[in-house]
């Protein structure tokens, strides 16, 4: 059992790692072909501290997932009842009249849904999250329910992931290393993302892949979340040559996150707080890096920079995780740069990468496609993004929500093929390339948020959605 605080993921500690690779320098760990198999609860692979570590050839997945998967039977829309049956691998009781769905050490209820075309592996066109029939059940012979449910979309035949909304553990986790290869390796299922990486620099993927067992797997999903996703990470991000298939969130997002500044203690000192509820636990910066400000309400960033002359968490409770810290920089703060006059972002820009995505195959998922959210130069290049259900590409920004940086200043896509995105809607997905940067107050900003965006010979197939949405760039 290792105490981890994993960005973006539900904060439960102790986790259960299956393997636990710490502070190993020079190492490959070459599975040849091994199909590991996980139970219950867990985090298959932490990979913390390590240099020059490789790991390749080897697959990841779970006996028993957390995600009820049924495919409809009958289905009355006049009077508003569908006949289901569950997929033989899911263990289920029936409580009050209520599914739930078990394993080794859990029990859930599934809260809502993603609809599968039986045939395509396809999400459902113009569904989206749905409401799934789990109350007031009736179970007509084993693993066939009756419910009260109405949706006229749900054809007999179609197939739905049922999932509820913990996200405890990633398939792989990777956490303050250097120089990290991932090659040749699948993750088929994880309650988490596929893979998270998080204050790591320079990561390469070859054939990383978070994918079904092909064709003939009687699955329709991945992963509870995000295929890759990378938060505070520098260097460079390498990501090439993968398949990224029935998960329930986007394929990559990379971005860093802003500290909200809740305190000015004087011209040099602030204290700055995790604002989200998945994201806290883990440093934030170093001393001599270099950090800008934001104001949260326009997106609009002050034009001096500062860097990091000493950053020390502020202790609560020995049961409590890092939340906030004391920060004093090397130069005085303007003073604007002031939280009793308006809300302000602290974002470390040397906590920041370039990103290759490059070759990639992204098809039949939930949510967007690929998410990019930083400074360095950015390379999107011969992707198929293939029935995302949302937007295909989103560069977003928030400072009043996620809180996650930055914008972008350099990105090009370019060849890549675009085939029927956004068939139905999802945060920030207003085209089939979404540059969506969150702006409450749109209308006061007076400078733009991202610049540098090319976007040349790519191919579009899509019916009647806008292939481009743009604001503040």
């Amino acid at each position: 059992r290792k105490e981890y605080y994993i960005s973006n993921h539900d904060q439960d500690n102790p986790k259960i790692v299956g393997i636990a690779l710490e502070n190993w320098k020079n190492l490959t760990l070459d599975g040849k072909g091994a199909d590991l198999m996980f139970h219950g609860r867990m985090l298959p692979i932490a990979l913390i501290g390590g240099t020059n570590v490789k790991i390749k050839n080897l697959s990841i997945d779970f006996e028993k997932p957390q995600i009820s998967q049924i495919q409809i039977i009958e289905n009355d829309t006049l009077k508003g009842n569908i006949v289901y049956q569950v997929a033989p691998w899911v263990t289920y009781e029936i409580k009050d009249s209520v599914f739930y769905n078990r394993g080794e050490g859990w029990e859930m209820r599934p809260g809502s849904g993603i609809a599968f075309e039986k045939d395509t592996k396809r999400i459902v066109f113009n569904t989206g999250d749905i409401a799934v029939g789990t109350k007031g059940v009736t179970e007509l012979s084993p693993g066939r329910i009756s419910v009260r449910w109405k949706n006229k979309k749900l054809l007999p035949g179609t197939v739905i992931a049922m999932r509820s909304g913990p996200r405890p553990s990633p398939g792989i986790f990777v956490h303050k290393g250097k120089d990290i290869s991932l090659e040749q390796v699948k993750v088929h299922y994880a309650e988490g993302m596929g893979l998270l990486a998080q204050l790591t620099e320079n990561i390469y993927m070859d054939g990383f892949s978070v994918c079904l067992r092909g064709k003939n797997d009687p699955r329709y999903f991945t992963t509870q979340a995000d295929a890759t996703h990378f938060s505070g990470c520098w260097g460079k991000i390498i990501s090439k040559n993968g398949l990224y298939e029935g998960m329930m969130d986007d394929a990559i997002n990379v971005h860093g996150t802003y500290l909200k500044l809740i305190q000015k203690i004087d011209d040099y000192t602030v204290i700055g707080r995790y604002m989200h509820g998945q994201s806290y636990g883990f440093d934030w910066a170093n001393v001599k890096d270099t950090v800008q400000f934001i104001r949260s309400s326009t997106m609009e960033l002050w034009d001096t920079k500062n860097t990091i002359a000493s950053i020390s968490a502020v202790p609560g409770d020995t049961k409590t995780p890092i939340k906030e810290f004391k920060i004093t920089f090397s130069k005085p703060l303007e003073p604007e740069i002031d939280p009793t006059k308006t809300a302000i972002g602290i974002e470390n820009l040397s906590w920041t990468p370039s990103v290759t995505f490059t070759g990639n195959t992204i098809r039949n998922n939930r949510a967007r496609g690929a998410l990019f959210s930083t400074p360095k130069p950015v390379v999107v290049s011969n992707n198929l993004f293939d029935h995302t259900s949302g937007s295909a590409i989103l560069l977003c920004g928030d400072a009043n929500g996620w809180y996650e940086t930055g914008t972008c200043t350099d990105v090009t896509i370019s060849n890549n093929k675009f085939v029927n995105a956004l068939t139905s809607m999802y945060q920030f997905t207003s085209a089939v390339i979404s540059i969506y940067p969150e702006i409450p107050d749109l209308k006061a900003q007076k400078k733009y948020f991202h610049a540098g965006i090319k976007i040349e010979n790519n191919t579009f197939e899509t019916f009647d959605q806008p292939i481009l949405y743009a604001k503040s760039v």
